[in-house]
């Protein structure tokens, strides 16, 4: 019989998502998973009242207080965290004991708060970091980087300029880490002494995971030797809906895009909690239209606070908006959500203008989708790195000569650059073909999730990844 394993995501959209994923691919291979989210996310994960196994495919679920009163709000990653820590290690033995877990496989953003109930109770550790090797292997070096001078031990950076490592590697960013948006000074110190916490935590666990592959970051992983990429994790039911998703999609873009020819439509989405200035959201749109190209724009209610509020100072209110949406509703569709995965696996998207996180990356990468990068912050910048500097597979878009926003000129110079490189979409294609070799038979993510299974108790080597 196979050990329990108990999985342990951040509450965020991005974590959730590649753990559920993963959850899926330990249950088909006969493990038994019980996935432990908030009371708050397991409410967006159910939503329709089904049992917990029959919307989860086999996954269990469990809820525990997030430790947030209920006016609190939860896009607020500094009090997610911090309702976290207080809630989750109350809670932590008695899970164990339930489950009888033998594995803990738990989110290297929350490790720290989890492991040494963990340990004490005799149970495994599998970290699983959910972005780049490179920006983990960063983290895991925090003492080195301190000794270095990188960083004093507060977590301040003592260098401001963007550090080469190594050949073929993003440059490490000493003001883009997780830290560094928690606030004034002593926010900052204190989410610093949490992150190396989670950092030592994931160094000293049984075995470290990652949502990435050897010929997307062969570099970053020869440096961090102890990381094991099992990536990219993604849904292969490409008809299905994510598992793992907090918010209803619109899946009538599906049917929209199937009017279009192949590579035709440029795909605009910046994930979960990315929230832009609106003069910067009006460039966009404006841009998008000077294309004159057949887009598809998915915008959050909580794109940008002032859009939500249905001001912005004459930059963006909603009557710009709803006159906007008239004048390209014969060659563009906007929707709030939608099936990405779906969305980047279809025939008519030609590019991605895309924050840069891990998951939308590792979305396009799959898919052979060239990538437009808007980063927002922190990880999002290495991933720029990967895309337009190592990979050559996108562009970036630049600031205006003001060098505080980007214009509307430059996003339809650079949409259409995207559209017609065709460097860039043979690069991106190369590459997809690289991850999909990976994962297939005797590729180095399938043996790498073998050896996995075989940690976590698995007797016989599984026939398919």
């Amino acid at each position: 019989m196979s050990p329990p394993v108990l999985v342990m995501p951040l509450p965020e959209q991005g974590h959730v998502i590649p753990l559920m994923e993963l959850s899926h691919r330990l249950v088909e291979h006969g493990l038994e998973v019980t996935f432990v989210c908030t009371e708050h996310i397991h409410k967006l994960l159910l939503g329709g009242g089904a049992t917990d196994e029959a919307a989860l495919g086999g996954v269990r679920l469990v809820s525990v207080p997030d430790g947030l009163a209920d006016s609190d709000d939860r896009r607020d990653l500094g009090k997610v965290l911090d309702g976290f820590t207080r809630s989750i290690p109350a809670h932590m033995e008695e899970l164990i004991r339930v489950t009888k877990a033998e594995w803990l496989v738990a989110d290297s953003t929350i490790v720290g708060w989890c492991s040494e109930v963990a340990k004490k109770l005799g149970v495994r550790v599998a970290c699983f970091f959910p972005a780049s090797a490179a920006y983990l292997g960063t983290l895991l070096r925090i003492p080195q980087l301190i000794e270095e001078g990188i960083f004093d031990a507060n977590g301040f950076p003592e260098r401001q300029e963007a550090l080469e490592r190594a050949p073929n590697m993003p440059p490490l960013y000493p003001a883009q880490m997780p830290w560094s948006v928690a606030g004034g000074p002593e926010g900052q110190q204190a989410f610093f002494r949490l992150v190396s916490r989670n950092a030592e935590a994931t160094r000293n666990a049984d075995v470290v995971v990652c949502n990435t592959f050897l010929d997307a970051e062969r570099t970053a992983l020869g440096l961090y030797p102890e990381i094991l990429p099992i990536g990219p994790l993604l849904s292969r039911k490409k008809k299905s809906p994510v598992a793992g998703q907090f918010l209803p999609e619109d899946t009538g873009c599906l049917q929209w895009l199937d009017a279009h020819s192949d590579k035709s439509v440029v795909y605009v989405a910046f994930g979960t909690s990315s929230a832009f200035d609106p003069g910067e959201i009006r460039a966009l749109a404006e841009g998008l239209e000077r294309t004159g190209r057949p887009f598809l724009w998915v915008v959050r209610p909580d794109f940008t606070a002032d859009a939500a509020a249905g001001s912005g100072g004459g930059v963006w209110t909603k009557e710009w908006f709803d006159g906007f949406k008239e004048r390209v509703a014969g060659k563009a569709m906007v929707v709030s959500w939608c099936a990405q995965q779906q969305v980047l696996a279809h025939p008519a998207v030609a590019c991605f203008v895309t924050h840069c996180g891990w998951n939308s990356t590792m979305e396009a990468v799959m898919n052979g989708v060239p990538i437009l990068c808007w980063p927002y912050f922190l990880d999002h910048f290495t991933h720029q790195s990967y895309i337009c500097d190592i990979w050559r597979t996108g562009l970036a878009v630049s600031p205006g000569q003001d060098g505080v926003g980007v214009t509307k000129e430059e996003v339809s110079i650079k949409v259409e650059q995207m559209v017609t490189d065709i460097g860039i979409a043979q690069r991106a294609r190369s590459l997809s073909d690289a991850a999909h070799r990976g994962l297939a038979p005797g590729g180095s993510s399938f043996q790498n999730f073998n050896t996995f299974l075989k940690l976590l108790g698995l007797k016989e080597r599984p026939a398919a990844f």
